[in-house]
Order: structure tokens, then sequence, then C-alpha cells
């Protein structure tokens, strides 16, 4: 008897070790395992357009994916002329979609100081490759952060960031209610030097192992330099809280930095044991380099090891020679789902998917360009 219950107690002081080492470790990320990550997540099958506008009145752009109740729905934003809304849509198979309807509309108050932008993104997703990608709630909600302003115009204006939330199901479209103010913007006391002209994109996760030391993690783009505001480049940095309402930014300077052209719109897996950062790059040698989505590796949340080889996503067919980027990426039963925003030397900008297994070709079509007007 005395035995059994020593070795009972060994074995759960050795799970528990090994429980513990597990759920702390740090994996060193060298070359090998930026290759490992590379093979795992590239997706050399472009199936094609998934989502597109039914006329040239508007532009798609930022696709958010999540699971419920068996079905695949995607947040996305619609860009009218006026400022960006945000928008639900519905799948079965990740590959044929179904339009909702609006979750964050243009305000009718002119006061608001997103009255002209809410351009949205789920928080607190699942972030296990391959897992539920669960939209998690806190505090009884469901969370979006997103990017707003009162200026008109394609991103115009100054954008700060603000949060949102829902008690009722995120399946259904209905509009999120919104804090009234923004968590973080470039007119702060705290702004920094990568921060002070305007922001972005935004995705939030849940740190559950408090790297960070607080409970959730912001990963933001925004464009800064003091001495030339308008001509700063756009780079990935993270900000920090405990209760989704209020933001501190984190560290001395930006998480990914290319000193020129744009870094931005951060998307954050766990796979196995490193974090993997999907984002997009454009103009880092000059216009004519175009938009193109690359990834980043983490043992820790905060320091990212980038990519060096071939891009995930780049512009290579009709439908996306101007700009292929802004990556959201799923695994599901062993297929990898690129979605990116595809944009055409037309200007008309969808969402597109490639995958890691040949799924064939999409039959949705971009409807016809718009005349270019004669000179």
């Amino acid at each position: 008897m005395k035995y059994s219950v020593k070795k009972f107690v060994f074995g759960i002081v050795a799970l528990a070790t090994v429980s513990c080492a597990t759920h702390y470790k740090k994996r060193e990320i060298t070359d090998s395992v930026m290759n490992e990550i590379y093979n795992e997540i590239k997706t050399p099958y472009k199936y094609g357009l998934v989502m597109v506008p039914t006329d040239n009145s508007y532009k798609m752009d930022c696709p958010s994916v999540f699971k419920k109740d068996g079905k695949w729905f995607m947040t996305y934003l619609i860009y009218d002329g006026r400022g960006y809304e945000t928008w639900l849509a519905e799948s079965a198979d990740l590959l044929n979609w179904k339009h909702l309807g609006k979750v964050m509309s243009f305000s009718e108050n002119e006061k608001h100081w997103d009255v002209n932008q809410k351009a949205g993104y789920i928080s607190l997703q699942d972030l296990t490759w391959g897992g539920s990608y669960k939209w998690n709630k806190y505090d009884d909600k469901y969370w979006m952060s997103y990017f707003g302003g009162n200026t008109k115009g394609y991103e115009a204006g100054v954008l700060s960031i603000g949060m949102a939330y829902t008690k009722d199901s995120p399946t259904k479209a209905h509009e999120f209610e919104r804090l009234g103010y923004p968590v973080l913007t470039p007119k702060d006391k705290d702004a920094r030097w990568w921060d002070n002209s305007t922001m972005y994109k935004n995705s939030v996760i849940e740190d559950k192992e408090r790297l960070t030391g607080s409970k959730f993690i912001m990963y933001y783009n925004a464009r800064g330099d003091s001495i030339n505001p308008a001509k700063g480049a756009e780079r990935i940095a993270m900000a920090v809280s405990n209760d989704m309402k209020t933001w501190k930014r984190y560290g001395d300077k930006p998480l990914i930095n290319h000193h020129r052209g744009i870094s931005g719109d951060a998307y954050i897996q766990r796979i196995n044991d490193t974090w993997v950062m999907f984002y997009f790059g454009a103009f880092w040698t000059g216009w004519d380099q175009g938009a193109f989505n690359r990834f980043a590796v983490s043992n820790d949340l905060v320091h990212w090891k980038e990519w060096k080889g071939a891009n995930l996503i780049e512009s290579s067919e009709p439908y996306d020679n101007l700009f292929a980027h802004k990556s959201f990426v799923v695994k599901h039963k062993g297929v990898v789902y690129h979605f990116y925003c595809a944009v055409n030397e037309a200007e008309q900008r969808g969402i597109a998917v490639a995958t890691s297994k040949d799924l064939g070709k999409s039959e949705v079509h971009f409807v016809a360009p718009p005349e270019k007007k004669k000179k």
C-alpha cells in the first residue's frame, strides 16, 4: 500500500512538473523552426475571389473569420466613398459566402468621434492553429476593436482606436455598442514617435500566461514620425489592458519596423509551441514593390523574428495584380485557408482565398470595371 501511495504521489508530481514545463516552455526560434512554420502555413493554390462588390460604388476589405454552431462567419469592411463600415457574412464551407448585414454603421450623430469610420476586427478568438476559431467572451460580452474617425474619405483624417461589444450572438447582423470614446489616439500624452500621426488595424488577444504582465494584448499598426507625419512609415506595435477599456502602450519601440512603406494588420495564431504573426508589407523598396503577406515568429508575444523567404501571398492573378495583402489564416480539416484582400489594376477590391490543397477555381469575379475617363 505504501509503495502504491508513493508511486501515485510521484506520478502526480511528475505530471505537474511536465505540465508546468510545457506551459512555460520557450522554443528557440531558429532558421529550422522558421522553415518548419513556413511549410505548415504556405498556401500555393489560389482558389480566387470569394466575396466581391455587386457594383463599382464600393470596395471590400479586411476579412476576419470565426466559427460558431458549426458554421463559419466573416466580419469584413466596406468602403463606399464616405468611410468604412463593418459587415457580417456566413458560410458552410469557407468558400461560398452570404452577406448578412452590418454590425457597425455610420453614425447619425455628427458629434461622434467615429461618425464616418468604423473598421472593426474580432477580439479574443481561440488562436489555436486548427482549433475551434471560437469568438470568446469577456465580461459576458463579445468584443471588437476598431479604428474610427470623423473625416470622410479613404482612411482620411486622424484615426484612433475604439472598442465595441455586444451581449447578443455575433452570428446575427446587429449594431454593436461602442464605448463612446477612443481608447488609443495619436493625440494621447504618451503617444510615441511611431503612432503620433494616425492609427489603423488592431487585433486583440488574451495573454493567458501574462507574458506582458497584463490580461490582454492589442497589436496595431500606426503611422508616425514627428518630423514629417505625412510621410511616416506604418509600423506594428502593441498595447496592453486588464479590462478591454483602458489601454496603455507597451515597450519602447515597434515590433515590426521596415522604416518605410507599410508593415501592418497583425493576426496571431498559436502553432504548436510558437506564436505566429501574419501581417502584410507594402512599398518597403518603393511603390513598384506592391503589397504582400508575410509572417514572423515569437516565443513570448513581444520579440518577433521575421521570415526572410518567399512571400506567403503576392500579386499573381488578374484579380490581385495591384495588391494582394491583409491576412486572415485558418486551418480546417487539414487544409489551410489564407484569406486576403485582392485589388486589381482597376482598383476593384474584394476578398480572395489561397489554400494549401488544390480546391479548384472560384467562379466569383469582379463586375465589369469602371470605364477609364478619357483625357
